[in-house]
């Protein structure tokens, strides 16, 4: 099989980021966004999902993290999308995963149509300074830049660090499922979208 890794950078007058994929291969991930809990997010993303990732950061952190984290979500989402320009993949990938007291749930389809479904009702609107409410804007650049139906169903939870973690690991292993090479057709309608 040929290499299906992929590098994408974006450049704009607030942020700078490059994006290095490998769905294929499990190594190392390395992350640096200048958000130290979002990194382990990612981290954790890429470990469970079992991919090589490399994510280099900078942004307006001085203004708000919202531009950095949201335009993450858009490379990934670009390097996904550049994955199946690659050819056929399984399409559809689930995972419910547990923290302690949390469990969350995310199913994926990759379908050449965007939508994102999130739900979550976090106790604390905050993980350490990392404001929570920045997890939508990151899983809304990916789902529109990969062109997939994503839905994160956060199902329980008390503790905001843990509902998050569960959630981008479920998005490691769903992510790890869709993208899997598959010869077969993925549409009854002989395309995508």
């Amino acid at each position: 099989m040929d290499s299906r890794s992929v590098s994408i950078q974006r450049t704009t007058k607030e942020t700078d980021i490059s994006v290095t994929l490998d769905p294929d291969s499990a190594g190392e991930p390395s992350v640096r966004t200048g958000v130290p809990f979002f990194d382990h997010m990612l981290a954790s993303m890429a470990f469970h999902g079992g991919f090589s990732l490399a994510v280099k950061g900078k942004g307006d952190l001085e203004v708000d993290p919202h531009h950095l984290v949201e335009d993450v979500g858009l490379v990934l989402g670009q390097a996904f999308a550049a994955v199946l320009e690659k050819g056929p993949v399984a399409r559809f990938g689930h995972a419910v995963i547990p923290m302690d007291e949390a469990l969350s749930e995310v199913t994926i389809d990759v379908c050449g149509r965007p939508t994102l479904v999130f739900g979550a009702a976090f106790p604390q609107a905050r993980a350490g300074t990392f404001d929570l409410s920045l997890l939508r804007e990151f899983f809304c650049g990916l789902s529109s830049a990969a062109r997939i139906s994503l839905h994160v169903d956060v199902r329980r939870g008390e503790n905001g660090h843990h509902m998050a973690e569960c959630s981008f690991k479920a998005l490691g292993r769903a992510l790890r499922q869709a993208y899997a090479p598959d010869r077969r057709e993925m549409s009854t309608k002989g395309r995508i979208g």
